[in-house]
């Protein structure tokens, strides 16, 4: 049989993988199937990784919150308890910034609820 050269889609489609495939080292970044397998494990990887580093962001507020409102005498789950009776609505991250850079400021929230 005659060779039959594949056509436009199929080609754009291989180097789209293989470009995205760029920066892996060896077979990875070469051949096909290969490129192929590592960019779909890479793919799962940045997605674990992102909704990972939203939990460790939350954690880390978490605890600079807790370190701030025992400095005040109070323990977190108190201090988010009694913020939420009063209906202010700070989200942690805003606390964690008003805690770690405004320190006054921390403590006339702790103060007033």
């Amino acid at each position: 049989m005659t060779r039959v050269k594949r056509g436009y889609v199929a080609v754009r489609r291989r180097n789209r993988v293989l470009e995205r495939a760029a920066g892996f080292r060896g077979a990875h970044s070469r051949l096909f199937r290969p490129a192929k397998q590592q960019v779909m494990k890479a793919l799962v990887a940045s997605k674990r990784d992102r909704d990972k580093r939203k939990r460790d962001f939350r954690k880390l507020w978490i605890t600079r919150i807790n370190a701030a409102v025992r400095k005040q005498g109070m323990s977190y789950s108190r201090f988010i308890h009694q913020l939420y009776q009063s209906k202010i609505l700070i989200n942690r991250k805003m606390i964690a910034q008003i805690a770690v850079l405004d320190e006054n400021g921390f403590t006339s929230i702790v103060n007033n609820i």
